[in-house]
C-alpha cells in the first residue's frame, strides 16, 4: 500500500511530468484539474504552472527545457477548455455530478461562492483557489449560470491565471540561477493566497454562529 502510494506521489511531480511530457503536461493536467472533479482534486495546478514557466528560462537545464510560448498556449488552452467541460458536465449532468463524502463537502462549498458572491465573481474568485478551482466549474453548470456569462467570465479568469503563473515562474528562472531557490517559497505562497479567501470566510462563519 505504502509502495503504490509512493509511486502515485512520484507519477504526479510537477518536475518529473514536465521532464517526460513537456508542455503537454501542462495541457493535460490543467484540462483534467478543472474538467474533471473525481481526479482533479488530487492533480497539481498552481504547483504545475510555476516550475513549467521556470523551465522555460535560460537557466533550465536538461531534457525540461521548454518553450515559453508553446507552455503558454498549452496552459490557456487547457485551462479554458478545462472549465467550459467541467461547466457542461454540470449542467448535463446534474447532481449525478456531485461527490459523494468529502467531495459532496467541497461541491457544497463552491455552491456557497455563488450564493455569497454571485456567478460572475465566484467564477472569477473560485479559479484561484485550490481544489475549489476544480468544483466551481460543475458548479456553476448545476446552478444554471447562463453558458455566455460562464463562458466571458471563466475566460477571464482562465487567462489571468495561467499566464501569470507561467510568466512568474519564468521571470524567476531569467532572474539568474539563485531565482531558483525562490521556487518552492513562491508555490507556497500562491497556494497560501488561493486559501486565504476560503479560510477567512471560514472564520466569519464560525463568530457568527458563536454570537
Amino acid at each position: 500500500m505504502a509502495s503504490a502510494l509512493m509511486t502515485a506521489a512520484a507519477a504526479l511531480d510537477p518536475q518529473a511530468m514536465l521532464t517526460r511530457f513537456g508542455a503537454w503536461a501542462v495541457l493535460v493536467v490543467v484540462f483534467a484539474e478543472t474538467a474533471l472533479p473525481v481526479v482533479g482534486v488530487f492533480l497539481p495546478g498552481d504547483t504545475l504552472l510555476l516550475p513549467a514557466g521556470l523551465a522555460c528560462s535560460l537557466t533550465a537545464l536538461g531534457a525540461a527545457r521548454l518553450s515559453l510560448p508553446l507552455v503558454l498556449t498549452c496552459a490557456g488552452a487547457g485551462a479554458l477548455a478545462g472549465a467550459q467541460t467541467g461547466f457542461w458536465l454540470g449542467r448535463r449532468g446534474g447532481r449525478a455530478v456531485r461527490l459523494r463524502g468529502r467531495g459532496e463537502v467541497r461541491t457544497g462549498r463552491a455552491e456557497a461562492l455563488f450564493v455569497r458572491y454571485g456567478p460572475r465573481r465566484a467564477v472569477l474568485l473560485g479559479r484561484f483557489v485550490p481544489v475549489v478551482r476544480t468544483l466551481v466549474h460543475p458548479a456553476a453548470g448545476l446552478l444554471g449560470m447562463p453558458a455566455v456569462s460562464f463562458t466571458l467570465w471563466q475566460s477571464l479568469a482562465g487567462i489571468v491565471w495561467s499566464q501569470s503563473l507561467v510568466l512568474a515562474g519564468y521571470a524567476l528562472g531569467e532572474s539568474g540561477r539563485r531565482g531558483t531557490v525562490y521556487l518552492t517559497p513562491a508555490i507556497g505562497a500562491v497556494v497560501a493566497a488561493g486559501l486565504l479567501p476560503p479560510a477567512i470566510a471560514w472564520l466569519r462563519t464560525r463568530r457568527a454562529r458563536r454570537r
